[in-house]
């Protein structure tokens, strides 16, 4: 379970992202407006995994973040910031896709070995309930049998999707509004 400590973030979610996609190619530009997320376990109980779907004007993104307590090494040029949380003080949030943890997370659901994780809400020390995601991501596809390499999607929109990686196994995210390919698994052909 993905454990969500009410608290204050400094940046917010909306503010981190914005600056953050400013950066990329494909970040498009104006405000960014949050539709939800999905998290996955580290199974050490470390890092947090989660992928958020964004809407940028007319465009649908989706950013996979992890949330360390620490810097990763050797990781400097995926970090997306650092930001205080007020229960859990400063942590450091870098690009899924380049974190180890990450990306065992993602492959491991592409695998069919890691589900979306159950999000409990808790204010303090008491625990307060479990929260539906807005997002939900199923797995789709045969098991792989070896090998792979993972591929993040951040373009959402209908006609990018058509660009998106079609391999065998996919992570197919939903929400109020729209379903998109969020990652797949290239596996390698023989």
């Amino acid at each position: 379970m993905a454990i969500i400590h009410e608290a204050n973030l400094t940046p917010a979610k909306p503010e981190l992202l914005e600056t953050w996609l400013d950066r990329q190619p494909w970040g498009g530009s104006g405000p960014v407006d949050l539709v939800g997320g999905y998290r996955f376990d580290d199974p050490a109980g470390e890092v947090g995994v989660e992928g958020l779907v964004v809407r940028r004007g007319e465009r649908t993104l989706h950013v996979p973040l992890t949330y360390r307590g620490a810097p990763l090494a050797g990781a400097e040029e995926h970090l997306v910031c650092t930001m205080q949380h007020s229960a859990l003080g400063q942590r450091w949030v870098y690009e899924a896709g380049h974190d180890p943890v990450g990306v065992d997370c993602f492959v491991r659901a592409l695998r069919g070995e890691q589900q979306q994780a159950v999000v409990e809400v808790w204010h303090g020390e008491t625990f307060a309930g479990t929260r539906e995601p807005a997002v939900r991501v199923v797995r789709e596809g045969p098991v792989p049998v070896e090998g792979g390499s993972l591929v993040l999607v951040g373009d959402l929109d209908p006609a990018a999707q058509g660009e998106a990686p079609q391999g065998e196994v996919r992570l197919v995210a939903s929400w109020d509004g729209g379903t998109a390919v969020v990652a797949a698994l290239a596996v390698p052909t023989p």
